[in-house]
């Protein structure tokens, strides 16, 4: 542990002297807000610096755990995302920039593995694309906070599949566990998906590595992705979670929330499905009526 009362008052004026030097640099910044996210970076990162009394060998890993975290990023990995949601950061983000309003479902992390050219389905369509895993019903209603039903709103869904894989990470080109789909003339939507289940973020890079030092598991709580847009709406980005999930809320980047948790009913071979489907085998359901909150709130 470090012992910032040692240092003696000499030294501090030293440090305290970088500190305000540097924080004076922004002085011609024109940006208010470019400005204010500058140079409070800065008093947070030098006091951060002079809390631990970082030696110049941590400073030195750090920077080298960063240039790996760019060189393991491309396209379809995201390594300084993992790294925000691992600490938190991009949970508290959310927090912040989706306040509470009125019965609005609560948003989570956006995830490092959504992609924008998902293929379009049918109301009742299938996500999966033939990616493994148990089949599941998701059916539920788009309204606003007025109770109304929000006709044609736009619903992004992805998941990884029973191997704990997204379909990028096997092809970089394969579109599989994603879809987008719009509400009916009653704001209703309704596909198949697959059961959630927990899967490990990719930990072979800078941040997996990271979380084994610090005796942390990679595990995230099984989920399914959700992305709700419509007119007039404060955009949604969420999960649903299994009630009753072994990682729950242990998950790795801190997403669940009580209401996003929902029971997921297994349902025992040979039981019809709603549409008539033929499913060889076990399959589940789950309801997830979701509420957005008005543009700006």
């Amino acid at each position: 542990m470090s012992d910032v009362a040692a240092v003696s008052p000499e030294q501090q004026a030293v440090e305290q002297t970088l500190v305000d030097t540097v924080v004076a640099s922004f002085d011609a910044c024109e940006d208010p807000r470019l400005k204010e996210v500058m140079v409070s970076l800065t008093r947070h990162l030098h006091a951060f610096i002079r809390d631990v009394r970082l030696t110049e060998d941590e400073w030195a890993a750090a920077i080298e755990f960063l240039t790996k975290a760019g060189h393991i990023t491309d396209d379809v990995r995201q390594e300084f995302i993992l790294l925000s949601d691992t600490l938190g950061a991009s949970m508290q983000t959310i927090n912040i920039n989706n306040q509470a309003y009125a019965d609005a479902t609560e948003a989570t992390v956006f995830g490092p593995f959504f992609v924008e050219d998902s293929p379009a389905i049918e109301l009742g369509g299938d996500m999966a694309f033939g990616a493994p895993g148990e089949p599941c019903w998701v059916t539920g209603t788009v309204s606003g906070t007025d109770g109304k039903p929000l006709v044609g709103a736009r619903i992004e869904v992805w998941e990884a599949d029973e191997d704990g894989l997204y379909d990028v990470q096997r092809d970089a080109g394969a579109r599989a566990a994603r879809a987008h789909l719009f509400t009916d003339a009653e704001g209703g939507y309704r596909f198949w998906g697959l059961t959630p289940t927990p899967y490990p973020i990719p930990d072979d890079g800078p941040v997996g590595k990271m979380l084994a030092a610090v005796g942390r598991s990679p595990l995230r709580a099984s989920h399914l992705h959700f992305m709700v847009t419509h007119e007039g709406c404060r955009t949604l980005v969420t999960h649903i979670f299994p009630e009753g999930d072994p990682i729950g809320w242990k998950d790795t980047v801190f997403g669940v929330k009580e209401s996003l948790i929902k029971k997921f009913e297994r349902q025992a071979t040979g039981t019809p499905t709603p549409d008539g489907r033929d499913v060889d085998g076990t399959w589940s359901k789950v309801r997830f009526d979701i509420v957005l909150a008005p543009a700006g709130a």
